[in-house]
């Protein structure tokens, strides 16, 4: 059985919740882990440009990791190009992140439910399909955030975050409607459930809160072909930044997981993955502000 490894994709490090579930489920698999942080946020992106960013990097990914399947643990790359890396890379199985909203649909009782994700998400055709396809009976309100992801980075990295920063983006998640309240916000960003705890504290009132971490997890594995016998024992897990720029606190970080922090896997070249780490996104670059 070859030790091919499980790749997980994010812009940064919200894929890590993914990869914690996976963990548990997938105890023997090998993982590398890329967070694409030349590249974040990615809500700063025009979208073609970064389709075409995404679908560039993953031709360098997939010829040197030769990963048994792909997870791109980002709802806003997953609801943007998971297709279109489907149609480029057709031998190769991917696991996208959507918006959360069947299974919310099914448990609501008071019909009211909150998608709380990137801008970027929240405009996708792609997530109202979602909603017309599967929550068809209830009120879905879509939140768009610009802040949470960056807050969420912050606090994986520092350990603090301004809980009233917190408190302001989630809350136009929360609507009452003729005596019923909103009982259910999907996390429909990988990065919202590190902040969960916080959210649960400055929330107006208690809420069933969807992460989605562990359905993704059990879908890669359902796609797995079947292992006959142990996995034999090869590489330590890693972490890739397309940056380059693995500090003390994200190596730290990333050993938490139990990965190690690879900068001299993009150190050979500024733009070894496509992104020159210090330039921003074509968006920024020109002065626009985050879709």
């Amino acid at each position: 059985m070859t030790d091919q490894p499980i790749l997980m994709f994010d812009s940064g490090v919200g894929g890590l919740t993914v990869l914690r579930e996976a963990r548990v489920l997938m105890p023997d698999r090998r993982f590398v882990y890329v967070a694409d942080d030349a590249a974040f946020p990615f809500g700063a992106w025009e979208e073609p440009a970064l389709r075409t960013h995404i679908l560039d990097l993953f031709a360098r990914l997939l010829d040197r990791f030769s990963p048994v399947i792909s997870v791109i643990a980002c709802n806003t790359a997953s609801t943007l190009v998971i297709d279109a890396l489907r149609d480029r890379f057709p031998g190769h199985p991917f696991v996208g992140t959507v918006p959360a909203v069947k299974p919310a649909a099914e448990r609501t009782r008071s019909g009211l439910v909150s998608v709380l994700a990137t801008p970027g998400t929240v405009k996708r055709q792609y997530t109202r399909d979602l909603i017309s396809k599967w929550a068809q009976k209830c009120h879905v309100r879509l939140v768009g955030s610009d802040r949470l992801a960056g807050l969420a980075e912050a606090y994986m990295r520092e350990g603090f975050v301004d809980e009233e920063a917190v408190r302001a983006e989630i809350t136009p998640c929360f609507m009452e409607h003729d005596g019923r309240r909103t009982d259910i916000v999907v996390l429909a960003c990988t990065h919202y459930p590190f902040l969960v705890n916080r959210m649960r504290k400055t929330a107006p009132w208690p809420v069933d809160w969807i992460d989605p971490a562990e359905a993704i997890a059990r879908r890669a594995l359902s796609l797995l072909p079947p292992v006959d016998g142990a996995l034999p024992q090869g590489e330590p897990d890693i972490a890739v930044f397309t940056s380059g720029k693995a500090d003390f606190a994200v190596s730290r970080l990333m050993q938490g997981f139990g990965l190690v922090a690879e900068a001299s896997a993009v150190q050979a070249g500024r733009t070894r993955f496509g992104v020159d780490p210090d330039r921003p996104g074509p968006a920024l670059a020109l002065g626009r502000h985050p879709v």
